[in-house]
């Protein structure tokens, strides 16, 4: 064990001690700008570190992002989700986003404008998800993720002033744009932060305001279904209670470090030992340098693919759920306040399944994938439940299947934890971090459209039959994922390891395929 004392490099007054980074030629990229920043801090020699020292910072660490993140993302889950609630609240009839067609007996309601509200808030998050996450890896994070998370509030209050459905598809395009920002850029900042075995909780940590502001925001739109005075409709005030949060939140974002290595809310010997104890899982910090040798690998790495196909088929619920989950409910014989009350059983569950997925990832080796395929088999029970149960005056067989689809939030943290763990080189974490969320919107825009609302009284046989295909799916890509990442770690076991060489690696902003000590978690 080092002493702080005796050494120079973990002395806060001594930073000018720190040993200078050696030139290391690259293939592609040469100079300071293609390496990692931490190389500057930290060098290309493995350093003792005070293991108080190391708890402490990461102990400010997760004080410092976690909360933050939890409730950021929590907004950006009740803004879209707060859609199927403002539906029930009288949205429908003032925007037409629901038709009747009376020459028919009985007469047919036509939802395609709802769903199409609900979709192209996707295709703008999809239009915005590569430059956003290319943007915050190039330039300061705090200021490109404040100065967007600000636009974000104003865009979001601006719901309230939308007359017509046509409005309402332009501003849920450009909401979508600007909201891509934050997951990509939370999914780089933990993988920045952290090793690879603890990446599965922190991730689980923020994601899992899924299942909390599912709960949070039910009640929110709970009391605000009270709401009977006022100039404003119920679905007006939610929206912009929804934008001053986010501006709120854009704020505390103009703080946000781009690294360990400028964590301003750390010593200078936390600093070090926060980038230090990075080393050994050879993932890198932060290389602002956009490399497309990097692009071009991850379009030529099968785990892209597998990724996207298993978030892809796994988001499809939430697509479903978030826009049309209250008003699915409805149809099971409950009235608009009973219907929002379910979503909270649903919420509470994913919160659960996603923060035990995550823990039990943090503490098990290799358990990551299993638990992927087992958390799919209740998602299917669930959509089974609803699809062939009766359907009788508020019956509870199909409640309780809905509440059980609720493990799909723990399936699509997983996905995040195994596709974000297993790469290197910041170019292609950034690039896979857009990659997991443009299958994110993927599922979102499918999921709406599952839904018929001609086939209402036949309980939405495409929908659940369409969801139960999409997680057979996911199962088999996770299965062959696991093959895939085994045969690689085994290949590179092979390999006859020089610690001095892994050390140097490090922090040379190499890929999880170039660097040969770089080992895959399963």
């Amino acid at each position: 064990m080092t002493n702080e004392k005796n050494n120079p490099v973990l002395d806060r007054d001594a930073e000018s001690a720190v040993p200078a980074a050696p030139t290391i030629d690259q293939t592609n990229d040469s100079g300071s700008s293609a390496k990692d920043e931490a190389i500057a801090m930290v060098g290309e020699q493995k350093h003792a570190l005070d293991p108080v020292i190391v708890a402490r910072a990461v102990r400010k660490i997760d004080w410092f992002l976690i909360p933050a993140m939890i409730f950021g993302y929590g907004i950006v889950y009740y803004d879209k989700a707060i859609l199927g609630s403002a539906a029930l609240f009288g949205m429908t009839a003032d925007l037409q986003l629901s038709l009747t067609d009376r020459t028919t007996s009985p007469p047919t309601v036509d939802t395609s404008r709802l769903s199409w509200a609900t979709s192209l808030f996707y295709f703008g998050m999809l239009a915005g998800l590569y430059p956003m996450s290319f943007a915050l890896q190039r330039f300061d994070i705090g200021r490109v993720l404040g100065g967007i998370v600000v636009l974000w509030g104003g865009i979001c209050m601006l719901t309230a002033a939308v007359t017509t459905h046509q409005g309402l598809y332009a501003q849920r395009f450009f909401l979508g744009f600007v909201e891509s920002i934050v997951p990509t850029g939370f999914m780089c900042i933990v993988s920045g932060f952290y090793t690879q075995q603890e990446q599965s909780l922190r991730q689980s940590w923020w994601f899992s305001s899924t299942g909390l502001f599912t709960i949070i925001g039910g009640a929110l739109n709970y009391g605000f279904a009270q709401i009977q005075g006022g100039g404003l409709k119920s679905w007006q005030y939610i929206y912009l209670l929804a934008g001053v949060l986010t501006v709120l939140f854009g704020v505390f974002c103009f703080f946000m470090p781009n690294s360990p290595v400028t964590a301003w809310f750390l010593t200078a010997e936390e600093r070090f030992a926060a980038v230090e104890r990075l080393r050994f899982s050879q993932t890198g910090v932060r290389c602002t340098k956009i490399k497309m040798g990097q692009v071009k690998e991850s379009l030529l790495d099968v785990k892209t693919y597998l990724i996207f196909v298993m978030m892809a088929s796994a988001y499809t619920m939430n697509g479903a759920v978030s826009g049309f989950g209250p008003l699915i409910v409805s149809t099971f014989g409950w009235n608009t306040l009973h219907s929002i009350v379910f979503q909270f059983p649903l919420g509470g569950l994913c919160f659960i399944v996603i923060l035990l997925t995550g823990y039990l990832g943090s503490k098990i080796p290799n358990i990551r994938l299993i638990m992927l395929i087992l958390t799919c088999l209740p998602v299917i029970a669930g959509c089974a439940i609803i699809w062939k149960s009766e359907w009788t005056y508020r019956a509870a067989a199909p409640v309780i299947g809905y509440s059980i689809t609720g493990f799909f939030g723990g399936t699509v943290s997983l996905i995040i934890t195994v596709g974000m763990s297993n790469v290197a080189g910041h170019t292609k974490k950034s690039f896979m971090a857009a990659t997991i969320f443009a299958a994110y919107c993927v599922g979102n825009i499918v999921g709406p459209q599952l839904v018929k609302s001609q086939t209402r009284a036949e309980h939405y046989p495409e929908l659940w039959l369409g969801l139960i295909i999409c997680y057979i799916i996911c199962i088999a890509a996770s299965a062959i994922l696991y093959v895939v990442l085994l045969t690689a770690n085994r290949k590179k076991a092979a390999v006859r390891e020089d610690e001095a060489e892994r050390a140097k690696l490090a922090f040379q902003d190499l890929t999880d395929m170039e660097n040969p000590y770089f080992r895959y978690v399963l």
